[in-house]
């Protein structure tokens, strides 16, 4: 009987390596197929954006002498030699920057709130009417798709310049983004609690309230925190438009080639924005082992 399995073994080897060659080679094959098609759209890409590479390397120079330029004071010295002088308005675009943070605050707290209403109706599972949900999810398509600047813009030209306008563009944008993030986090959860409240006779809210809610606070504000991080950067680039904040300043700086004001507002931005990120990080780790634990 061993005798015939080996045989039989020894017999069945060189059609399993032709499989097995064949399966080789016909990964091959898909793996050449895509990059050739990748190859393909990069190169009509470069043709369609009329990409000229010769340009490209003869002003690449211009390109680093600027960051060159933005190492150096009026004077000509480095800004590591002077940084009394590199941050002589230190206390304005502190000030600017505080602005920065509150457009970022309000903007994601307002966004925030509407996106946690509305992600119970947009979600597939807990939507009251069906209807109901398809419009709602379009909705918060059309707020997530159009750029902030864009509201900003818009808003500017309703209320004027301003911080205002900056937190009614972040707003409409966080509760697009939000609201779907918070949606699909909803349509995750486990539906044997909203059962149980509908069976004893619940209304949509309370099942909402004791159920669903639960099981998703966390990660809630785990994508809130992390959308404020986000919008900190986005509210420093709204002044660009007078959508108040650091960056009305920075694009004044830009324009009037102020190269040493514009490094210093950049270094502003880059460590508030990095001490935001460290302290969000750890409150969502906080919350997410919290959830882990329970």
């Amino acid at each position: 009987m061993a005798d015939f399995i080996s045989s039989l073994s020894l017999k069945s080897v060189p059609d399993l390596l032709h499989s097995y060659q064949q399966a080789v080679r016909k990964r091959r094959l898909y793996i050449v197929f895509f990059y050739g098609v990748l190859c393909l759209l990069l190169a009509l890409s470069v043709v369609m954006a009329e990409m000229d590479a010769a340009k490209l390397f003869k002003n690449i120079g211009n390109f680093t002498s600027y960051f060159e330029r933005l190492a150096h004071l009026e004077s000509g010295a480095l800004v590591l030699n002077d940084p009394q002088e590199w941050f002589w308005g230190w206390k304005r675009w502190l000030k600017l920057m505080g602005e920065t943070l509150m457009i970022a605050y309000v903007g994601t707290t307002t966004g925030g709130l509407l996106a946690f209403f509305l992600s119970f109706i947009a979600s597939r599972n807990m939507t009251p009417h069906p209807w109901l949900g398809v419009a709602t999810r379009r909705f918060l398509e059309f707020a997530r798709t159009v750029p902030s600047i864009v509201f900003a813009l818009i808003f500017v030209i309703a209320f004027g310049l301003g911080p205002v306008a900056g937190v009614m563009a972040l707003s409409v944008h966080t509760m697009g983004a939000l609201g779907k993030l918070f949606a699909e986090v909803i349509e995750n959860i486990d539906m044997k609690p909203v059962e149980g409240i509908a069976a004893s006779g619940g209304t949509w809210a309370s099942q909402m309230r004791f159920a669903a809610l639960p099981q998703v606070a966390s990660n809630m504000v785990s994508y809130g925190l992390l959308r404020f991080e986000i919008n900190v950067r986005e509210a420093s680039v709204m002044g660009f438009v007078g959508a108040g904040g650091i960056g009305v300043t920075l694009i004044e700086a830009i324009r009037k080639f102020y190269y040493s004001d514009v490094s210093a507002i950049l270094v502003f931005i880059i460590l508030t924005v990095m001490l935001i990120d460290y302290g969000t990080e750890r409150l969502r780790h906080v919350l997410l082992g919290h959830e882990a634990q329970s």
